[in-house]
């Protein structure tokens, strides 16, 4: 895998709690294409505030982790269908549509947990990803989510009543 994440590629300015990597208090999440060229893939290993239960993952946690590292595959397959690099000009953006997260089995702390997504069908403004979360050999958690492509300037303007 390469060794630049996505992250800090397209947006080292990004503030997003799970993977900006300009959030002092966040998780700073970061995704690489894996050498397969279907995946894209994250590691965490949850710190043990992010307890549910005694010695397991909060399903929370997993349902974010799930949520940035599956917005991140959308964006990368963004780029790689108008053939261009991440970061390049203009910026290419998506939001969630909607969060699916099935909980398969109990993800146990101090493990270190892998995530590989990719997108399931055509790439387009709505863009279907699937993520399965791993820990060690394990699949504990699985995302189908949708992620839209936005400007995220719009939206901003929108949510504060600034539509134009």
């Amino acid at each position: 895998m390469e060794t630049t994440s996505l992250q800090e590629i397209v947006a080292p300015e990004g503030i997003c709690y799970g993977c900006g990597c300009d959030n002092p208090h966040g998780l700073h999440i970061k995704s690489y294409w894996h050498d397969d060229g279907i995946h894209v893939m994250a590691q965490h290993t949850p710190e043990a505030q992010y307890s549910g239960w005694p010695e397991l993952v909060y399903g929370g946690l997993i349902a974010m982790l799930v949520d940035c590292h599956s917005n991140w595959t959308a964006m990368a397959y963004h780029y790689r269908a108008e053939g261009r690099q991440p970061g390049s000009l203009p910026r290419i953006e998506c939001v969630t549509g909607n969060l699916g997260v099935k909980f398969i089995k109990p993800t146990p702390m101090g493990v270190p947990l892998t995530l590989r997504a990719r997108v399931e069908g055509e790439v387009g403004r709505k863009s279907r990803v699937i993520c399965e979360v791993h820990a060690g050999d394990v699949l504990t958690a699985m995302g189908d989510s949708i992620f839209v492509r936005v400007d995220t300037a719009q939206l901003k303007a929108a949510a504060h009543g600034r539509e134009g």
